[in-house]
């Protein structure tokens, strides 16, 4: 029986550096770093107070205001970009056959800002302060179920938490869906709200971000010598995947394939990657092996690239284990964004296939002290002009996630 092969024909992104795939493509290309002070709250006490926000969200631009008012942040956030994929993509939902379309979402968080938010208004005033909303509004399962709703989906529908790899999880638990013929389109990425004083200052407390507050555009550095911890973001990608017949039967602009898929546990650190990158490493194979691809194939890696002290020097060592010596361009582009956790994952599956598509490999932005440590010849600090076939994207997560897709081009 032949494979069914999966594509991409749409995508839509809420993001701190645009709005849209054409906007995101434009803030990369941009190269400009979107971190500033956080203003969402005042970050008193704590020690990094910088962040990625999204300066110009208007939910009710993609929504009546009532069913605005029904979600939190989060599924704001995923409901907007699904929307935005699904017309990039020329469909209709009504145009569907509802069964045979399904959701997966990733995030780290889910709705936690929005329950941190209605815990001090019942800590304030009790119960009667609280939003009526609350329970189906923070589950993590509200951004694929929002989805679905949205769209009248009624096929596969999961959301994952697995940390900071969730949308790239959930971007390959749609693939295996199509490959299995769960579903004929699928719409896959991750969303992810949480800037908010709790949620904020527990990763404060770990002194996993920087603390570069009086250079936020610097701040988020991957690979960097003086990188001193990730930058929290916030936003949203949604692809639309579909069975490469549907869309070639209904002549779809293709992005490119979805060819892979890897994902392993370090078993090792809730918080500390497996200094081998052993288990990290088998996940990009497993990819490759998915993709029917060896790594002479791929041209460019979108690295996870976090701006941490260790993963970046265990990124490398597991990106150097599996392609040797051959050059690979390899760019972290968390820089521009930060780290929008479950959400960058699926951020990133967007950039590598417009990648892909362009034939513009972005540069690793702020990379301006290259820490020897990380290997870091393998890390491309200009923008390159190549023809790329074929490329992956990493994504690892607390809890010792390491999840891999691969991508070819259309």
């Amino acid at each position: 029986m032949t494979e069914i092969r999966a594509v991409v024909t749409g995508i839509g992104c809420v993001t701190p550096i645009g709005i849209g795939v054409e906007a995101l493509w434009a803030g990369v290309q941009r190269g400009e770093s979107a971190v500033k002070p956080i203003d969402r709250f005042v970050p008193e006490g704590l020690r990094s107070r910088i962040a990625a926000q999204i300066p110009h969200f208007d939910a009710t631009g993609f929504m009546d205001k009532k069913r605005a008012h029904r979600m939190d942040r989060y599924s704001q956030l995923a409901v907007a970009g699904g929307i935005m994929a699904l017309r990039d993509a020329g469909l209709e939902a009504k145009d569907l056959e509802s069964e045979r379309a399904g959701v997966f979402m990733g995030s780290a968080l889910g709705g936690i800002a929005f329950a941190e938010e209605q815990c001090g208004q019942f800590m304030q005033g009790g119960f009667r302060s609280v939003s009526p909303t609350l329970g189906f509004s923070v589950f993590g399962g509200a951004a694929s179920c929002n989805l679905a709703m949205e769209f009248g989906f009624t096929g596969p529908n999961e959301t994952n938490s697995m940390s900071c790899g969730s949308g790239a999880v959930a971007i390959g638990r749609a693939l295996q869906a199509i490959r299995r013929g769960e579903a004929d389109v699928v719409m896959a990425g991750g969303s992810e709200a949480p800037l908010a004083p709790l949620s904020f200052g527990a990763f404060d407390m770990l002194r996993a971000m920087s603390t570069r507050n009086e250079e936020p555009s610097s701040a988020s550095r991957p690979f960097d010598r003086n990188r001193d911890g990730f930058v929290m973001g916030e936003g949203s990608a949604i692809l639309v995947i579909e069975a490469e017949h549907h869309a070639r039967a209904r002549g779809a602009r293709i992005y490119g394939e979805l060819a892979g898929f890897g994902l392993t546990n370090d078993a090792h650190h809730m918080s500390v990657p497996l200094p081998s990158g052993e288990q990290a490493a088998r996940a990009l194979k497993m990819a490759l092996s998915s993709a029917d691809m060896s790594p002479d194939d791929v041209a460019y890696v979108n690295a996870h690239g976090s701006s941490t002290l260790l993963n970046d020097v265990t990124e490398s060592k597991v990106i150097r284990s599996v392609f040797g010596s051959r050059p690979v361009a390899v760019s972290g582009t968390k820089g521009l964004y930060g780290h929008p956790l479950g959400a960058s994952g699926a951020i990133e599956a967007a950039i590598t296939l417009l990648s892909l598509n362009n034939g513009w490999l972005p540069p690793t932005t702020n990379l301006s002290d290259p820490d020897p440590e990380a290997e870091i010849d393998l890390v491309s600090r200009q923008a390159r002009e190549v023809k790329a076939d074929a490329a992956v994207s990493n994504s690892y997560g607390f809890g010792g996630v390491n999840a891999v897709l691969a991508f070819r081009k259309a």
